[in-house]
């Protein structure tokens, strides 16, 4: 068997080490959020009336999920390429990357077929109204079809991310959503000689800029990240490490999709009211990205170095960088909240001019950002899960969170009448989510405490 040399997840400082490798993923992690918000922007001033904007949040449940499957699928092989990283076994490396390309294919093959029969009947069960379906049917099948792009440029960024590479990560994206800004008004209103395609230009801007990072990702692979192999020789479906990764990433995928079930009920609930509800609850989740999409890069920091340190039986740097991240994370998310309490008004004004949506946003951003803080917190844990191999733990807190908690709240703080007591489901069930996983950690470093303690004493 092929040994590695030590790699410096187990060697640097934690905290140099988190900060070094969650930095470009929080740049990169920012960056894709740019893809939907840019959108949404532009689709604004294209359609000020608002409509278009709630088309893309009818669209969002299946955007995230696609998302999902492409990240959730992307922890698992994170988990086990870095841990494979710690334990020197340099096989098991480049089986895991290789499967990892045939599974991201295999899951965009399936995403393109269902991308000629899905979109429709999706807009409809959320009740939207005929117009915002038109506009809807404009851009997510184009969005699906080409789905190619962010199947590839996950899948090639990830192993990147597992050998701690995530400045090269940060560039593809970079790249992508730059390319992504420059097309987005060329495309939607017709400039430089080109026909005006509205939404259609929208889509089609977003899937260039993923094709783009996807190509470029390949390029890093193969020219600077010389712990993995890409090669036919390896690219042979594998049973064993297709579990080992699905063990991990099969429940975060799951996990995941979970956003796009409350997302899809959200919707449903919200439409009752009025349509521009469902607008302020599309806007909000493009603005807190903003926000929580550092601390989801942080979690690609975290990941790998505490997988790392599991594979290699260093408990104590472990708990370090739980530490670490937490803090950080808090940080991050107090001043998301103190953006959202100053000037809502000013953010929602970016994406329409409808006095209607910046009422009722106003109250809501207002309200959900009281969260903000304890779900920092509680992103940190859940990806802490992840990466020591208890995925179905952070499984059954997200679960708890979205579906148990947070869309049955709503839909009984609905029956008042008030939309504005919608928003409240967002802090109990945080509240919630947060006691839960602070538990399921407290056990799980427990367990890994006795667990190492019993292979040293196999050793001796």
């Amino acid at each position: 068997m092929e040994q590695l040399k030590e790699n410096k997840l187990g060697t640097m400082p934690v905290n140099k080490l988190l900060i070094q490798i969650s930095l470009p993923m929080m740049v990169s992690m920012l960056v894709m959020a740019l893809y939907n918000v840019v959108d949404s922007y532009f689709i604004g001033k294209f359609d000020p009336s608002g409509i278009g904007v709630a088309a893309l949040s009818y669209a969002f449940p299946i955007q995230n999920l696609m998302i999902a499957f492409a990240v959730g699928t992307g922890v698992g092989v994170n988990a086990l390429l870095s841990k494979s990283l710690g334990e020197k076994n340099k096989l098991l490396v480049d089986k895991t990357a290789n499967n990892a390309v045939l599974i991201f294919l295999a899951t965009y093959a399936l995403v393109a077929v269902l991308g000629l029969v899905l979109p429709e009947p999706i807009f409809r069960m959320q009740h939207a109204s005929d117009r915002a379906i038109a506009y809807g049917l404009q851009y997510l099948p184009i969005v699906m079809l080409c789905s190619f792009g962010l199947f590839l440029q996950i899948c090639m960024e990830r192993l990147l991310i597992s050998t701690g590479r995530t400045m090269y990560s940060m560039i593809t994206q970079m790249v992508g959503a730059v390319i992504n800004i420059i097309l987005d008004p060329i495309l939607i209103f017709g400039y430089l000689g080109l026909p005006a395609m509205g939404v259609k230009g929208a889509a089609a801007a977003t899937v260039a800029g993923q094709i783009v990072a996807g190509l470029l990702a390949i390029v890093f692979n193969f020219t600077s990240n010389p712990e993995v192999t890409l090669s036919w020789k390896y690219m042979k479906p594998d049973r064993w490490v297709i579990r080992e990764i699905y063990k991990v990433g099969l429940p975060s995928v799951a996990m995941s999709s979970l956003a796009s079930i409350m997302v899809f009920g959200m919707n449903s609930i919200l439409t009752a009211f009025t349509e521009a509800a469902v607008t302020v609850f599309g806007l909000y989740f493009k603005l807190q990205s903003f926000i929580f999409m550092p601390v989801f890069g942080m979690n690609s920091g975290v990941v790998p170095i505490e997988a790392y340190n599991y594979g290699a039986g260093r408990p104590d740097r472990i708990k370090q960088t739980v530490r670490y991240a937490s803090f950080y994370a808090v940080g991050i998310m107090t001043v998301g909240l103190i953006l959202f309490e100053a000037v809502p008004a000013q953010l929602l004004a970016l994406f329409t001019e409808e006095q209607q949506v910046i009422e009722l946003g106003t109250v809501a951003l207002r309200l959900i950002a009281i969260h903000f803080p304890l779900a920092g917190i509680s992103i940190i844990f859940l990806s802490s899960l992840q990466a020591l191999g208890r995925s179905v733990r952070s499984l059954i807190v997200a679960f708890c969170r979205q579906l148990v908690v947070l869309v049955p709240c709503a839909k009984l703080l609905s029956l008042t009448g008030n939309v504005d007591m919608v928003w409240l489901s967002f802090i109990i069930a945080e509240v919630v989510s947060l006691t839960l996983v602070s538990l399921f950690l407290r056990h799980t470093l427990k367990e890994i405490r006795g667990e190492l303690a019993r292979k040293a004493e196999e050793n001796v």
